[in-house]
């Protein structure tokens, strides 16, 4: 195996959070989480560019120069291969038959959907909870951030909520608390493409004059990369939005806010 001295990265795994994001920085497919820790897969993998570097929020990763294999450009795009092999297969193929959709799904349409407030009752008395009459506050379709049209409606002038995939499952009072009055996408910080989840918010941001932003995360590290993306598109969008950031444990309780 040929091995020469080159511009590598190293990962220092004692300041490493979790977040993953570099995994999604990196093109190459060189780093990989493990245990919740961010661990170069192959010198092989690591072209030196760097691209990884700052996306780090904790500045676990360092460019170094030290000697290792050299870049093996054909392994690497022989496991991006196989990476892109085993994805789910998306919607790509029903664009020709409906054109005017986006994806080609008629499920990321996008629509409002109108409710009306309860009316108060005059002397309101206590009951039991019946589950199945709690009504749904969501106002509108798609939620998946990547099927968001930047430019819909009901973005115009809305308060917007930005929500990591499990907290509407963790918290159990969500709709009444989160998505009451709210444009409501989503997305997973972990498993999702950020750099894509921030040029979609950075559009959505320049393309409409939002009220207000409020960010639901989980505690868990990896989750971060949400706060992140919504940050990182308000600098973009050069604009400051009224913002709030709430934290949201797996056990259900809201742990910061």
């Amino acid at each position: 195996m040929e091995r020469m001295k080159r511009k590598i990265i190293t990962i220092h795994e004692d300041k490493c959070n979790g977040c993953g994001l570099c995994v999604t920085a990196c093109h190459e497919g060189a780093i990989q989480m493990i245990d919740g820790k961010a661990k170069m897969m192959s010198d092989q993998y690591c072209d030196g560019l760097g691209d990884c570097l700052p996306s780090c929020p904790t500045g676990a990763i360092e460019m170094i120069e030290r000697e290792a294999e050299a870049y093996n450009e054909e392994l690497v795009m022989a496991r991006m291969a196989e990476k892109k092999a085993a994805e789910p297969a998306t919607c790509e193929g029903f664009a020709d038959a409906m054109p005017s959709i986006p994806c080609g799904c008629p499920g990321s349409a996008a629509k409002s959907i109108q409710r009306e407030e309860p009316k108060m009752q005059a002397a309101p008395q206590k009951q039991a909870v019946d589950f199945q009459t709690v009504p749904s506050q969501l106002r509108q379709w798609p939620v998946e951030l990547e099927l968001i049209n930047p430019n819909a409606d009901y973005l115009q002038g809305a308060d917007l909520l930005i929500a990591a995939d499990c907290t509407a499952y963790a918290y159990g009072n969500f709709h009444a608390e989160f998505i009451k009055g709210r444009v409501t996408v989503i997305g997973c910080p972990k498993l999702d493409n950020l750099a894509a989840h921030t040029q979609k918010l950075t559009e959505i941001i320049m393309a409409n004059s939002l009220k207000s932003i409020t960010v639901v995360r989980m505690s868990v590290p990896c989750c971060g990369g949400i706060v992140m993306a919504a940050q990182q598109a308000m600098l973009n969008a050069q604009k400051i939005v009224p913002y709030r950031e709430v934290v949201i444990g797996p056990d259900g309780t809201i742990v910061s806010e």
